[in-house]
């Protein structure tokens, strides 16, 4: 599994967000999605990120006396870990959760930039809840979650789909010195 410091770098995250879920891409259309990312830092990203084993290498071909390569996620590799999330400090949770919500924005600012963008009409939705749950309840519920996403991962483009970006934030409310009472 990766480090906090290796998947949320504020690029490599773009990188890994722009992947997901679309199958494979090489660096110049990575480059093409990401037009302001100079193309050292792209290649110098994208190799920390196959050297780590997030991202693997699924073809190769010559293209003009060089090789091009095209690269997916591997999702199992692309998770900060129980164990890693654990060794954080709050200052690495603060960093890495502004980083994340920083991602967020930058993928509603490329939608709403389109000038097709109708987010009525495309489902777009941002929206907060709460649930009051046990810990064990809690951990069945992000149990649920994510395998409800990775049955949608399994999806390829085409067949009218649509590729939707799905962010996930939990975060325990407590009060101040303990635990909530129910009313």
């Amino acid at each position: 599994m990766a480090t906090a410091n290796l998947l949320l770098h504020p690029v490599r995250m773009r990188i890994l967000q722009t992947l997901v879920g679309s199958g494979e891409l090489t660096t110049a259309q990575l480059r093409e999605r990401l037009p302001d990312v100079s193309p050292a830092s792209m290649y110098r990203h994208v190799a920390t990120l196959t050297k780590a084993g997030i991202l693997e290498v699924v073809q190769e071909r010559p293209v003009r006396g060089t090789v091009e390569r095209s690269y997916r996620v591997r999702q199992d590799e692309a998770l900060v870990d129980e164990e890693a999330r654990a060794g954080m400090t709050k200052d690495d949770h603060r960093q890495a959760f502004t980083v994340f919500t920083g991602a967020m924005m930058a993928d509603l600012d490329r939608y709403l930039a389109r000038d097709d963008a109708d987010p009525p009409r495309e489902g777009v939705l941002y929206r907060q809840g709460a649930v009051w749950a046990t810990p064990e309840e809690f951990a069945e519920l992000v149990q649920e979650l994510e395998e409800l996403v990775a049955r949608r991962t399994a999806h390829a483009p085409g067949d009218g789909r649509v590729r939707h970006i799905i962010s996930l934030a939990l975060v325990p409310d407590k009060e101040t010195g303990g635990e909530q009472t129910s009313p």
